[in-house]
């Protein structure tokens, strides 16, 4: 191997290197120069120049026992600003990205003002850059304010730095105007992320219609509500072609309806969020507020297929749908309580169980959270390979922590697997080689 000729920034030594794109892992160092990865090899160390392995050589994080990933990408978070700081701001939202490993977020559209034009898009790009911690990817609204009415601004917020649209939080009801935004975003190679409800049959549903619902005196919302919005889409996917990405899917029936569309060859990608692979209704026994989220918690029936579609591919990726609110906003009656719960914290832990039950390989499960959604929004992000921007997690994947809100760094704390014990966390996060959070107990900058 021959080493660049400049000096080292930082050497990884030890690790278990995951390839998510290769699908590969191998026991490596990484060696870290000018931001990017300059090197993976074993023993880099040995054949660093005598200088730099001498005393003011490069820092070496030790990463022996531990998985060395690309930083993780979740591409569905709300980060709140503009307009609503006391739930989340883009400096609080990238700071609980980065205590979890994750560098890259795309961020939802339903701010105040919302992002339909250049200058909101800027705006969140320079809240970003200021914080200095994860990167972060703005999606536009598909239509102005949200409203479902007349589409937005996407030649300019496209040229701002938008990756996706979505009216993410409203689903577009006008199949005419979804037709357009469709042959729209195929213009700019970018996918229009669907809210996929329909609202009517959603109509005073505040969770699934089911026995649990009947048992709880609740309304329900049915699978029927998600299904029929997810088959329209296809078919609008079918005719106008481009790239039609179902966030947050949640049913069984949209599964299959995915599965089918998928191997018919129209271009359909999905997610699935993490509270929906883990819980089920059973989680609102009590009227638990942070059990309540769009679309709302299923039966294990849709759990099982959800996860079955995860691990045959039929679902992509999985993220968070990171959605913080303020404590007052969910103390209170369950029927008033807003949707939604924060994520970024938990997100690595919750993939990582999924191969400790042998659902996935853990190339796989990294992949999910990595190189799959960057491949669907067209970033150059979630990958571990020489030259590219050093955006990597070092991962202790036997730290055993329990969730507690309260040591939760996302400025809400409306988490939905309170109490619950967790194995996997992130230890290290670099982002461009620099690190920005360090969890290693003689770190100064190290939390518990």
């Amino acid at each position: 191997m021959s080493l660049p000729a400049q000096d080292a920034q930082l050497l990884i030594t030890g690790g278990l290197v995951i390839d998510p794109v290769q699908r590969t892992q191998r026991i490596a160092d990484v060696l870290v120069q000018g931001g990017k990865i300059a090197a993976i090899d074993t023993g880099i160390a040995a054949q660093l120049p005598a200088r730099a392995r001498g005393k003011g050589g490069p820092p070496t994080i030790d990463a022996t026992g531990m998985v060395v990933a690309p930083g993780l990408v979740d591409m569905h978070v709300h980060l709140r600003e503009p307009g609503f700081e006391y739930k989340e701001t883009i400096a609080t939202g990238t700071l609980a990205a980065v205590a979890g490993g994750v560098t890259s977020v795309a961020c939802m559209a339903n701010t105040k003002p919302v992002n339909d034009c250049p200058s909101v898009t800027r705006y969140i790009l320079e809240r970003a850059k200021a914080a200095q911690l994860a990167r972060v990817f703005p999606i536009g609204a598909v239509s102005v304010q949200l409203a479902g009415e007349q589409l937005a601004e996407f030649a300019g917020m496209h040229d701002a730095g938008i990756v996706a649209v979505s009216d993410d939080g409203m689903p577009v009801m006008d199949a005419e105007l979804m037709r357009r935004a469709l042959e729209c975003a195929k213009m700019f190679d970018i996918p229009v992320i669907d809210h996929a409800e329909d609202r009517t049959l959603a109509a005073g549903g505040v969770m699934h219609e089911g026995a649990v619902a009947l048992r709880l005196g609740l309304r329900g919302i049915p699978s029927a509500a998600e299904d029929v919005m997810v088959s329209r889409d296809i078919s609008l996917a079918s005719l106008a072609g481009g790239h039609l990405h179902i966030a947050h899917i949640s049913s069984a029936g949209s599964v299959a309806m995915v599965r089918q569309a998928r191997a018919s060859g129209i271009h359909v990608t999905a997610e699935v969020s993490p509270h929906h692979l883990w819980l089920t209704e059973e989680a609102v026994a009590g009227y638990n507020t942070n059990a309540k989220m769009a679309p709302p918690l299923r039966t294990e029936e849709d759990r099982q297929a959800l996860r079955q579609a995860l691990a045959d591919g039929t679902i992509d990726t999985i993220a968070t749908d990171h959605a913080p609110h303020h404590k007052d906003e969910k103390d209170v009656e369950f029927d008033h309580a807003a949707n939604g719960v924060v994520g970024l914290e938990i997100l690595l832990p919750l993939t990582l169980q999924l191969v400790h039950d042998g659902l996935v390989d853990l190339p796989t499960a990294i992949a999910k959270i990595t190189s799959e959604p960057a491949r669907i929004l067209r970033l150059a992000a979630g990958r571990l390979e020489v030259g590219v921007p050093a955006d990597l997690v070092v991962i202790d994947p036997t730290h055993e922590w329990v969730v507690s809100s309260e040591s939760l760094l996302s400025k809400s704390k409306n988490v939905a697997f309170e109490g619950w014990k967790m194995r996997g966390r992130a230890i290290v996060t670099l982002v461009d080689g620099r690190i920005v959070y360090d969890r290693r107990p003689e770190s100064a900058s190290a939390a518990s």
